[in-house]
């Protein structure tokens, strides 16, 4: 007990609004957990949502009447139209990991203590702080390398997709 009595006199900072807390968080979340394991972890379930919404692009698509005759064509804007559900995960998954990114970087954490918005600001100690750049550096870059990577290649993908349907 006196150690979490300690521990709140000398952080006021909510555990839950704790930047270490925080990846802790999307470290178990269903979803923020993709690009943390890899490659493979995060390819394979963007593909699925491109799979799971290329026949509704594909019907969308099928209602152009030149589309409708020309069925390269109507393939492959359906698979560039399917690209911008991945590319919206995407950028969700870069806004949350970034915004980790920010507050383990920082010096000082901003907190609320009552829900009323009303913001502190809290310095962090030494340990704390190089024990948060320690978890940005070594853990939370790669996996924002890993999601830029990914986001270049699904913008390629689209580009080289609309040239492709232009050409046909």
């Amino acid at each position: 007990m006196a150690g979490t009595d300690h521990e709140q006199l000398v952080c006021p900072v909510p555990r839950e609004q704790r930047p270490l807390e925080q990846y802790k968080e999307l470290q178990a979340s269903w979803f923020f957990v993709w690009p943390h394991n890899g490659d493979r972890g995060l390819a394979t379930p963007l593909i699925r949502a491109w799979l799971i919404v290329l026949p509704i692009t594909m019907l969308v698509a099928s209602g152009s009447v030149p589309l409708r005759h020309n069925l390269p064509q109507l393939v492959v804007a359906g698979a560039v139209a399917g690209l911008v559900v991945p590319m919206l995960l995407l950028v969700r998954q870069w806004l949350g990991w970034t915004t980790l990114q920010r507050r383990l970087m920082a010096t000082a954490v901003e907190y609320e203590e009552s829900g009323w918005y009303d913001g502190q600001v809290w310095e962090k100690p030494v340990e704390w702080r190089q024990q948060d750049l320690l978890v940005a550096n070594h853990e939370v870059k790669p996996v924002l390398w890993r999601l830029q990577q990914a986001m270049a290649i699904t913008a390629a993908l689209m580009l080289v997709g609309a040239s492709l349907c232009q050409a046909l």
